[in-house]
This record gives C-alpha cells, sequence and structure tokens, in this order.
C-alpha cells in the first residue's frame, strides 16, 4: 500500500479528551454518530429482528466480517478511490453533496444488491452519503470507517442472526 493511501487513514482530532470528559470538536459528527442507534430503534419497530440475541458469540466472524472488515475495504475502495478519483474530474456541488459523493453513494448501493434484497441495497444510499460527506469535511478515511463500523454493528447484530 502506497504513503499516499496510508495517510488518508490518518484520525482528525475531531475530539480533545478534557478534565471531565470529552469536548466534541465536530458537533455535527457526533450527530452522524448518534444516527445510528437512532436507526436501529425505528428498524425495531418497522422490521422483525433476530430471535437470538446472542448470535454473535457463537458465529463471532460472521459477526465481524460485515462489522469490522467490510466497512475498512468498502470505504478504501468506494471513499478513499472512486470519490477521490470522481471528485479530480468535477467539483460540481449541490450544498454539502458533491457529485462524486453522489455518483459513490449510487455505486456504493448498486453493490450492495449482490447480497441484500433491493429496497435494503437501496437504502444503503443514504448512509453513503454521510460517509461520503465526511471524507470530504475531514479529509481522512478514519471517519467514514468509523461511522460505517457502528452502522453496520446495530444493523448486523439486530437483523442478520
Amino acid at each position: 500500500m502506497s504513503r499516499r493511501w496510508l495517510n488518508r487513514l490518518r484520525w482528525q482530532p475531531v475530539y480533545r479528551f478534557r478534565f471531565g470528559g470529552i469536548q466534541w470538536t465536530d458537533p455535527v459528527l457526533g450527530l452522524a454518530l448518534a444516527a445510528g442507534p437512532m436507526a436501529w430503534t425505528v428498524m425495531l419497530f418497522l422490521l422483525v429482528p433476530t430471535d437470538d440475541w446472542l448470535w454473535p458469540l457463537s458465529e463471532p466472524w460472521l459477526f465481524l466480517m460485515p462489522v469490522l472488515v467490510y466497512p475498512v475495504l468498502e470505504e478504501i475502495v468506494f471513499r478513499g478511490m472512486l470519490q477521490d478519483w470522481l471528485a479530480s474530474l468535477s467539483r460540481k456541488t449541490w450544498g454539502i453533496l458533491s457529485l462524486a459523493n453522489v455518483i459513490t453513494s449510487l455505486c456504493f448501493a448498486a453493490l450492495h444488491l449482490i447480497h441484500q434484497p433491493p429496497l435494503w441495497a437501496a437504502l444503503v444510499f443514504f448512509p453513503s452519503l454521510v460517509f461520503g460527506y465526511f471524507r470530504e469535511r475531514h479529509d481522512t478515511l478514519g471517519t467514514p470507517i468509523l461511522l460505517h463500523v457502528v452502522y453496520n454493528f446495530g444493523a448486523v447484530w439486530f437483523f442478520w442472526g
């Protein structure tokens, strides 16, 4: 892996530890992190969750791959390579969304059609926009990887078992 790609994995200081707690330097990231548990709560009421809440203990690799491994690989490919390449071709934006982010998110959702039902794959488009937004906002892959891991954690635990 080239030094350029390794530099993109660096973590930006989005929070600082202070005596008495954490001080966020990016409150938008705090909202994005909170969106995961809020979405899981809504999904628990709309969808049928797994019967076995302890299933990750009996099948740890089935849990860890989509929660830890796939997010890292997907963010390197989609945000680190594809979105960066598209951004080099066009700087077009609509408010906080870039054309590169929208196209990357469409490709990301399309990839999820391979293993997920069409509606679930289509809904992946929205968190993908969040990942792409933070890729551009923080200029690092660390933040989208963190968000992707957090979002997948609940979705996989509650609904894949």
